[in-house]
């Protein structure tokens, strides 16, 4: 029989490790809240140490080198627990909330989705919508990344937590001689991205608050906002252009920076297939839809069109969420393109959601090989990405994926269908969770948020981001019997 508890005792160092987090809306409610809540915070910070250092005296006894069905536990343990834990104080914070949204707001600030199901953002306590968009800048790129670069020095590997863990089809790829110098090398581009981001935002208008938070959810790729009115209540177009420029830099893998910066040469990212059908796209999308606003006479100056379509195209499209009007006030064809985008633009390695678009590429290839041997039976075509001939085990990967990818949209579709809710919302409100774009459209639109829905709705949806955000096979491989085996 498949033993937890060699799980349990890592899973025990990271909860124990997460109860940190609590700290930092602890000083924001100290110096900025006048003390309010700051009880709430310290106890949520002593419940979450607690369990952890509980569950570590009990367990430690049991730690072994983690095998490969280890990793894709402990992610899945990760990732439906410190929900539970992260919404504690949502609970004595937001009036009128209920356990079903604040588990909900938890999974959606931890996978980075950004879909809320709060109102009243704008008098919420500071520490409170720091605690939320803060949630967006750790799970961003991954706790589980975070996880890999300290597990070295418990004495246990990492490697098996970087496959489950990482995003996108070539999860074996390392770019330094140890998996944990890779991690922590993650971390830091993160983090000097980060930096920059916040002081551009500073520079922009924001007072520091603001700056932080819109600094949190801009590099998870988050969406969070401490204002019902999104990005759009800062009426600023330097806020937007900034938010703009960050949004496309996190769209790109950060594996990508940080070999730049050991390699010191910009080719890693000038001549890599997926940044420049990345750009390629998010360019012809933009033109497309700024054509289209200003046609249309939804706004009265092109400059202006571009800016609107620039901004919502990059926010939707690298699955941040941002919102500076109602776009889906717009003609049809352009929201429906804004969802489309968020579906697969993002690299793989970026902090984004979706398909990602190297996968996009090679299905594309495939196909275009597939109508070559129509033509030539005997021809060898092989799929290349960057020079190299993929291997068939990848291929096979990225057309499961997309197999269950389809197959898990649908489902959750038909599955709220059938609690009564209406085709636009329902596809669109999946569509947004699975792909962590955050909102979509009819009653989860731009304008509105997920806090109508019924409960189970609600929770239908944060499985659904939860499948996303570790896209897809590692959370439905647990469902399979061979995974229990010993």
């Amino acid at each position: 029989m498949y033993s937890l508890l060699p799980v349990l005792s890592v899973f025990s160092r990271i909860l124990l490790a997460f109860s940190s987090a609590f700290l930092v809306p602890l000083a924001w409610a100290w110096f900025l809240d006048a003390h309010h809540h700051t009880t709430i915070w310290a106890v949520s910070f002593t419940i979450t140490a607690a369990s952890g250092l509980g569950l570590l005296l009990a367990t430690n006894r049991y730690r072994r080198e983690l095998m490969a069905k280890d990793g894709f536990l402990l992610v899945n343990l990760v990732w439906l627990v410190l929900p539970a834990y992260s919404a504690l104080p949502l609970m004595y914070t937001v009036p009128d909330i209920t356990w079903t949204k604040a588990y909900f707001e938890a999974m959606s600030a931890l996978t980075a989705t950004g879909a809320t199901a709060l109102t009243g953002l704008d008098d919420l306590p500071v520490s409170v919508n720091i605690w939320r968009c803060f949630l967006q800048l750790i799970g961003g790129l991954g706790i589980m990344l975070l996880v890999v670069a300290v597990l070295p020095l418990l004495g246990l590997g990492g490697v098996q937590l970087y496959k489950a863990e990482t995003p996108g089809p070539m999860k074996d790829t390392k770019f330094t001689p140890r998996i944990a110098e890779t991690a922590r090398g993650l971390w830091g581009v993160y983090f000097l991205f980060s930096a920059a981001c916040l002081l551009a935002y500073r520079w922009a208008g924001m007072g520091w608050a603001d700056a932080f938070m819109h600094m949190c959810t801009t590099m998870g790729l988050g969406g969070f906002s401490s204002h019902d009115a999104s990005i759009g209540y800062f009426e600023s177009p330097a806020i937007e252009w900034v938010a703009v420029v960050f949004m496309s830099l996190a769209g790109i893998s950060f594996m990508r920076y940080f070999i730049v910066l050991r390699s010191r040469s910009l080719q890693p990212i000038t001549r890599d297939r997926e940044i420049r059908t990345y750009f390629a796209v998010l360019v012809a999308s933009i033109a497309l839809i700024s054509v289209l606003l200003a046609a249309q006479g939804v706004y009265e100056h092109f400059p202006d069109a571009l800016r609107a379509s620039a901004f919502h195209v990059l926010s939707l499209a690298t699955t941040t969420g941002y919102s500076a009007t109602d776009y889906s006030q717009w003609p049809v064809f352009a929201p429906v393109l804004l969802m489309f985008l968020g579906c697969f633009v993002s690299c793989a390695g970026s902090t984004g959601g979706g398909i990602k678009m190297v996968r996009m590429i090679l299905l594309v290839k495939q196909a275009r090989r597939e109508l070559v041997r129509i033509i030539h039976p005997r021809v060898v075509n092989p799929v290349t990405l960057g020079g190299g001939v993929m291997p068939m085990s990848v291929m096979t990967a990225v057309l499961g994926f997309m197999l269950i990818y389809g197959a898990a949209t649908m489902g959750l579709a038909m599955l709220l269908l059938f609690t009564g809710m209406d085709i636009v919302t329902a596809f669109s409100a999946v569509v947004a969770t699975v792909n962590n774009i955050g909102p979509g459209l009819g009653e989860v639109g731009p304008a509105s948020n997920f806090g109508g829905l019924h409960p189970f709705q609600i929770w239908v949806l944060s499985f659904a981001m939860l499948l996303g955000r570790l896209e897809l096979l590692t959370v439905l491989v647990l469902f399979t019997s061979r995974f229990w085996r010993k």
